[in-house]
């Protein structure tokens, strides 16, 4: 079993992409399939990087499960760790597109996602301790065994340990019960990523500097806050960093995230000083957002550089 780069847990779907762009759903003719979902995008995303990247999560026993895993393997990710549900269906994730912020989406993920019933005897161990950086997210802690199993993977992994915050309201049986886990995540966690709101879930507070303080407590060494058009923000204990948004045309804000979550994984393995991995990230998130889908859409590092250089230029 090779060692990887990065090594994600978490969400999987098939998302469908309308080629009808700016009208609501019930008037969508057609659609186009992509490979979706958080954690599931951020491995492609450093694999497209140059990153040796696996992702572990569940399908359904149906075509689009296969669908998920020839996408990845063709994605160049290594697809092993994808295991079957025998019962439960393939998330599908239908979307709007509505330029330049309204991105509407409808999950199918009923009555149970398969990569929600991941259990700790379905964890690769030895794996999850030799990944140089081993990724999860928040709707791994939506509901159990997926969140006994997120936690205890985050206890085995040995590398630098990011916990994306994630946060999809609807997927949480009680509302209340998010911000407990995300700090049961975060005190596991060496780096914590999210947006505004995903803070403000988290800490209680939308300003940034006492969202970072708060998750300081709990143990991780380094906070990124999103905010979208306003660029980002990363706290360590020592420094904050802000770095504008890198502006292009936006056509699907989907996935943009995901984009800035594999540059931030690829700078941080590449030991980058803060600033130059933030200037990275954000502008492999806008390469996403000018494009129609998430993980087909995840750029190269000459694509990235290349938008940098016109940037500065």
């Amino acid at each position: 079993m090779p060692s990887y780069d990065v090594l994600t847990m978490g969400r999987v779907g098939v998302d469908l992409y309308p080629q009808q762009i700016g009208v609501p759903l019930a008037k969508v003719r057609t659609f186009e399939k992509s490979l979706g979902g958080s954690p599931t995008n951020v491995a492609v995303g450093a694999a497209r990087l140059g990153r040796r990247a696996a992702v572990i999560t569940k399908v359904g026993a149906d075509g689009f499960g296969a669908y998920v895993r020839d996408a990845l393997t063709a994605f160049g990710v290594d697809a092993r760790f994808v295991g079957t549900h025998p019962t439960y269906r393939t998330p599908l994730v239908f979307a709007e597109v509505h330029p330049p912020d309204h991105f509407p989406l409808l999950f199918y993920r009923e009555p149970v996602a398969p990569d929600l019933t991941i259990t700790v005897d379905d964890l690769p161990r030895d794996a999850i301790r030799d990944a140089a950086l081993f990724w999860t997210t928040g709707t791994g802690l939506s509901a159990e065994p997926s969140r006994a199993a997120t936690l205890a993977a985050l206890d085995l992994a040995r590398g630098t340990r990011v916990h994306d915050l994630d946060h999809r309201p609807h997927l949480w049986a009680d509302a209340s019960e998010a911000r407990r886990w995300a700090a049961e995540a975060a005190h596991r966690a060496t780096v914590i990523v999210g947006n505004a709101d995903e803070t403000l879930m988290a800490t209680g507070t939308r300003d940034a500097t006492a969202a970072a303080r708060s998750l300081f407590e709990l143990g991780p060494e380094l906070v990124v806050i999103k905010r979208g058009g306003d660029g980002v923000v990363a706290f360590t204990r020592t420094e904050t960093v802000e770095v504008p948004a890198v502006r292009v045309e936006v056509l699907c804000g989907l996935g943009a995230g995901d984009a800035f979550g594999a540059a931030l994984a690829h700078g941080l393995l590449a030991r980058w000083e803060l600033r130059r991995i933030l200037t990275f990230a954000n502008a492999a998130g806008a390469i996403v957002a000018s494009r129609l889908a998430c993980a087909d859409a995840m750029p190269t590092a000459l694509e990235v550089d290349a938008l940098l250089g016109t940037v500065r230029a």
